[in-house]
C-alpha cells in the first residue's frame, strides 16, 4: 500500500500518497515562473510516465479535491492542491539547501537526492531544518522557498535570452532540469546573486561580461534556462 502522510509525514492532505504529492508538486512547478498552462502530455513528459497514467492520477486528484480539470483543458490545482504542492516544494527546497550548504553536494546533484528524502522526513524535521538553515528564502538554484505559512516572494525576472543588450543583470534562478545550464554556470563560478552585463544577444545566444575574466557565450538552451533581474 502506498505510504501516506499519516504514516510519518505531515502535509496539507492526510490522504495524499507519495505519487499524489509528486504530481501536485510537478503541476505547480510547471506553471511556477511563467504561469504556463499545464497539459497532461507535459506532465507525462516531466514525470516520465504514460499519458493514460496521468489521466488516471488526475482523475484521482480531482476526486480528492486537489485539481480542477475538464477533458482537453489545462490542469489546475485547487487551493487545497496548491497548499499540498507548496508543502512539498518547501520540503524539497529546504533539503536541497541543506545538502549543498552542509553536506557538500553540488547544485547538479541535489535534486534527485531531495526527491528521495522529501517523502521520508517528518514535519518536525522540516521545521528544525528550516531553523538550522536560518529560514532561507531561496534554494541553491534561486527558486523561492515557501515559509512555514506557505507564503513566498518572487523577484521580478526575465529569461536571460530576453534581456536587452548592455543591461546590467543579477542572476536570480537557474532551471535545475537543464544540466548544461548548471554545468556552464558552475564552470564559470557563477552563483545566484552574481552581477553580470549583457554584451550582446542574438537569436537567444547571449554573450555576458563577467565580473572577472573573459566574456562568456551562453547558447539559447542555457540562456532560456536562466532567469535574471534587470538593474534599474
Amino acid at each position: 500500500m502506498p505510504r501516506t502522510s499519516a504514516q510519518g509525514r505531515s502535509t496539507a492532505t492526510a490522504s495524499a500518497t507519495t505519487s499524489v504529492e509528486d504530481y501536485a508538486k510537478t503541476i505547480y512547478g510547471l506553471a511556477e515562473w511563467e504561469g504556463a498552462a499545464v497539459t497532461a502530455s507535459a506532465l507525462a513528459k516531466n514525470l516520465g510516465v504514460s499519458n493514460p497514467s496521468v489521466t488516471l492520477m488526475v482523475r484521482k486528484m480531482a476526486e480528492l479535491g486537489l485539481v480542477d480539470h475538464q477533458p482537453y483543458a489545462p490542469i489546475r490545482l485547487t487551493e487545497e492542491g496548491r497548499r499540498l504542492a507548496l508543502a512539498m516544494v518547501r520540503r524539497h527546497r529546504l533539503i536541497e539547501t541543506w545538502l549543498v550548504r552542509d553536506l557538500g553536494y553540488s547544485w547538479d546533484e541535489v535534486h534527485d537526492e531531495a526527491e528521495r528524502l522529501e517523502h521520508s522526513v517528518s514535519e518536525l524535521f522540516v521545521e528544525r531544518l528550516a531553523e538550522k538553515l536560518g529560514h532561507p528564502e531561496v534554494d541553491p538554484h534561486g527558486d523561492p522557498i515557501p515559509a512555514k505559512d506557505l507564503s513566498m516572494r518572487y523577484p521580478q525576472t526575465v529569461l536571460l535570452c530576453r534581456a536587452p543588450e548592455d543591461a546590467q543583470v543579477r542572476l536570480e534562478q537557474v532551471d535545475d532540469s537543464v544540466p548544461e545550464a548548471l554545468r556552464l554556470l558552475a564552470e564559470q563560478h557563477l552563483e545566484i546573486g552574481a552581477q553580470l552585463r549583457v554584451v550582446s544577444s542574438n537569436s537567444g545566444d547571449v554573450v555576458l561580461h563577467l565580473p572577472e575574466g573573459s566574456p562568456v557565450t551562453m547558447e539559447h538552451e542555457v540562456s532560456h534556462a536562466v532567469r535574471v533581474s534587470i538593474a534599474a
